[in-house]
């Protein structure tokens, strides 16, 4: 369940939902990285909607 609880908490940070650490590091890989994370995320729930509108287009 803590598991769980984590991989949301990133979520919803990469959504900008939840505000950062402030004493969490700091870098630009890092920041490079979660933001190829946010563009993958937001990619694959757009395609998830075009495949529900496709299925119940008919």
């Amino acid at each position: 369940m803590k598991k769980e609880n984590a991989i949301w908490k990133q979520v919803l940070t990469y959504f900008y939902i939840r505000k950062r650490n402030p004493n969490d590091p700091r870098s630009l890989d890092l920041s490079f990285m979660h933001g190829m994370n946010r563009i993958s995320l937001f990619m694959f729930l757009i395609a998830v909607i075009i495949m529900i509108v496709r299925l119940f287009k008919g």
